[in-house]
Formats: structure tokens, C-alpha cells, sequence
């Protein structure tokens, strides 16, 4: 396949670091566009290396470039998450936001983004509008340029993937929470924040959470629509009580009962009330369709998925929380008493937050992994607390403690790649694991 040709280019050649998903879609996007280009990545045999080899046989792949070898590229396109040396180096947000010829509904933070950006494009669709859904999750941004110019694109945007965006103009954008989350990326929580905060530079209208500190601090001179689980004022998005019946509400103009959602948890209220806001925000009025679309959304794999009942006892699988503040989230949503797996890698975390939770409402811990014992060590539980070798142990030693009304909830605060290949492998793995031993008895 010839590439085609492009007589703006400048000579030097682009370098693409990283050769995972989104360098693939990264490689595919700057082909079709008549780019030369190299391509690196720290590993000799990166996921998508066969593919780049087949389809195009005379871009070059150099493996372990070194990190100050940059000179002689116009520009270096580096996946998220590698940290690359360089002033002019983006990402493919970045690329994506000089090209994308329809509005962008932005949607960060540390726990929810998934849901939110999820929800909003089935709220859309619902009600009539086209919307494509990716960036963090499912499709690549730059993929999406590749399909018929929607109405909206939502977006999912890691930290990662925001700190090297500068183009990035959302008709709407919202930072949903901030909690620990990369802390081994990132020298403070502080740093962390303003890393999720650049979706705000350019936005037309910004979302704030009213019931997070850091979000509700950093924007509180700056306007915006706002969401919380308390009653909002006029414009404001919030919940309303009327006869002992909480509502989904704009100041005090009812939308739905809370009751009618399908989705479980405060946190999920919390979510819908986002979504809501980000469609106020992007200049749509909230239809009937698109409330029903909310109420109606059963939830993604991998967050407090509930995978089953069996003698009285719920199992949960929230393998998608990978840090503290999603694991807070998953136990004050989930029926108590809560008996909790968590452990695995903590990316430079503080577990000290869970122990008030824990101490409140879970029965007992198993813990496994890599930071099982700093984990057990932070939340000082004591006889509550048993060690996993495998997570195959782990379940059972919470089948042993569990009695009807209990909820297994399996959330690891911590990401996967100490024992799993990512939080679906270990997710899928809990899923199976769970319905086999159920299955045998």
C-alpha cells in the first residue's frame, strides 16, 4: 500500500514511542496521512510489531531508542504513560483535538470515567444524537476519526494522556474526583490534580463536582454547571427529596426517582448526576429519552459487576478499581456487611484513607499481591485481615467467612500487572474462578 503523499511535511520524519494500541492507531493515522515516520519502544517485541512489519514494511522500528535521542524528528508522538524527554513531545489526544470537525465532551478523574463517558454517548444515542465513545476506553481516539463525522465525540482522558494535550477544546469537560492514583508517577497529589485539570483550559463549560474537595476548590471562582448528591441550586444538578422519595434534579425540578436506577451505589448516583450535567453543559436540553437511558444503563464488565448469588452471598467483581478512592467508592456503595479481596500493585499509594472505611463496614479482609502487607499494615485490622497466596485462595478464604447477607466485594485498589496481564485478565479470572467453585459444590 503506497502512502499518500503530503508536500507540507516538512523532511524530518515523526517518532512514534510506543507501539501498544495507541501507537498502532497513532502509526495507521500518520500513514494515511503521508508522514514519514519511526517507530520505538522499550520492548524487542512490542503487541503490534507483526502488524506494523506486514502493512508497512518501510517504516522503520528501532528498538530501545535511547530517551535523549531525539534530534532530526519534526515531532515525537509517545503513547501514554511513557515519559519521554522532549519538549515537543504529544500524544494522540493531541493529534486527535487538531483534527476532530465535531464537539468534544471531555471526561477525567480518578474513578467513574469509564461509567460517565459510557453513559453520556448511550444517553446521546438514545435520544436521537450520534456519539462516538473512546480515547481511554474501548476505541482509540484517533480510530474514531476514521468512521462518519458524529454529533459528538465523548471522551474518556487518562492523566497521562492530558499531559500532552495543549489543543484540546471540549464543548464540555468535567474532572470528576480526584484521589490518590500514579503516585508513582507523579511527586503529589497536588501534581496529579493539575495533570487532570488541564481538561478545563479550553473548555466552553466546565462540570464540577460539588462534593470533591480538590475539583469544588480549583474551580470555584470559574463558574460552571455543578453536580452533588445534595439539592443544587437554580441550573445545578443534585437530588431532591419530595415525601420521603429522593429524585434525580435540576435545582428543583424533578427528573427521575433515584429508585429507578439500575445501577446500585451512591457512586453511581453520583455519576448519572455527571452525565446529566455534561449534556446541560454541552447546550442539550435532557430529554425524556435520554433519562431513560440513564435509569436503564446496567454498568460496564469490571465495576461492581455483580457476578452471582449463592447461599445468601453476593460476589462482586470491581477488578476496574485500581486505586484507593475507587475501592472507597465500591465498599460505601455495596450491601453490608462487606467482606473485602483487594491487594496487588499500589503504584506508590497511601492505604491509610481505607481504614475508617473498612473499620466501619468490612467484616473482613483478603488480601494478596504485591503490597498485601503494606496494605494490611495501613489499615491495622488485625485477626480481620488474611494473607492470599493466589487469588483462587483468596476466594475461598472469603467463601470461609462468609454467611447469607454478606457481599463479597473484590476490589484490589491496586493495578494488576503483578498477577494479571491488566484488570480485565484478573476481573475475568475472579469471574471464573467464582462461578467454577460455585458450579462444583
Amino acid at each position: 500500500m503506497a502512502a499518500a503523499t503530503n508536500t507540507q511535511n516538512s523532511h524530518k520524519p515523526v517518532l512514534v514511542v510506543g507501539l501498544g494500541l495507541t501507537g498502532w492507531s497513532v502509526i495507521r493515522y500518520l500513514y494515511a496521512r503521508g508522514e514519514a515516520m519511526v517507530v520505538t519502544d522499550t520492548r524487542d517485541n512490542p503487541p503490534f510489531l507483526n502488524q506494523l512489519h506486514a502493512s508497512y514494511p518501510e517504516v522503520p522500528f528501532v528498538a530501545n531508542l535511547p530517551n535523549n535521542n531525539f534530534e532530526g524528528y519534526r515531532e515525537i508522538v509517545a503513547s501514554p504513560g511513557l515519559v519521554v524527554a522532549a519538549d515537543h513531545a504529544i500524544g494522540d489526544i493531541e493529534l486527535f483535538a487538531r483534527e476532530a470537525k465535531a464537539p468534544i465532551i471531555g471526561v477525567t478523574g480518578s474513578n467513574g470515567k469509564s461509567t460517565v463517558t459510557t453513559l453520556v454517548g448511550k444517553m446521546l444515542n438514545n435520544a436521537g444524537y450520534t456519539a462516538l465513545v473512546g480515547g481511554n476506553i474501548g476505541t482509540p481516539a484517533l480510530d474514531l476519526l476514521e468512521l462518519p463525522v458524529p454529533d459528538f465525540y465523548v471522551l474518556e482522558l487518562s492523566s497521562f494522556q492530558l499531559e500532552t494535550t495543549v489543543s484540546l477544546s471540549p464543548c464540555a469537560a468535567v474532572v470528576l474526583n480526584v484521589s490518590e492514583d500514579h503516585m508513582d508517577r507523579y511527586s503529589n497529589l497536588q501534581q496529579y490534580a493539575s495533570t487532570k485539570f488541564r481538561v478545563y483550559t479550553h473548555a466552553s463549560c466546565s462540570v464540577i463536582n460539588r462534593d470533591d474537595a480538590l475539583v469544588r476548590e480549583y474551580k470555584k471562582t470559574n463558574g460552571g454547571i455543578s453536580f452533588g448528591l445534595d439539592q443544587g441550586a437554580s441550573g445545578q444538578f443534585g437530588i431532591v427529596e419530595d415525601e420521603g422519595e429522593e429524585y434525580f434534579a435540576v435545582g428543583q425540578k424533578k427528573l427521575a426517582p433515584t429508585t429507578d436506577l439500575s445501577l446500585q451505589g451512591k457512586q453511581n448516583i453520583s455519576n448519572v448526576l455527571a452525565a446529566m450535567a455534561l449534556i446541560d453543559c454541552a447546550g442539550l436540553e435532557l430529554s425524556t429519552a435520554m433519562i431513560e437511558a440513564a435509569m436503564q444503563y446496567q454498568g460496564l464488565p469490571h465495576r461492581c459487576e455483580l457476578v452471582g448469588s449463592w447461599d445468601g452471598v453476593k460476589w462482586v467483581n470491581d477488578s476496574k478499581g485500581t486505586n484507593v478512592g475507587a475501592t472507597l467508592a465500591a465498599i460505601n456503595g455495596a450491601e453490608k456487611p462487606v467482606i473485602l479481596i483487594a491487594g496487588g500493585q499500589g503504584k506508590g499509594a497511601d492505604f491509610l484513607p481505607l481504614k475508617h472505611a473498612v473499620a466501619k463496614s468490612v467484616k473482613a479482609v483478603v488480601l494478596l499481591g504485591e503490597d498485601a502487607l503494606k496494605i494490611s499494615g495501613a489499615i491495622e485490622v488485625g485477626e480481620k485481615a488474611r494473607i492470599a497466596e493466589s487469588l483462587r485462595q483468596a476466594i475461598e478464604l472469603a467463601a470461609d467467612q462468609s454467611e447469607a447477607g454478606d457481599t463479597v466485594l473484590f476490589s484490589p485498589a491496586c493495578a494488576s500487572f503483578d498477577m494479571f496481564k491488566s484488570y480485565e485478565h484478573r476481573g475475568e479470572e475472579f469471574r471464573r474462578l467464582v462461578k467454577e467453585r460455585h458450579d462444583a459444590e
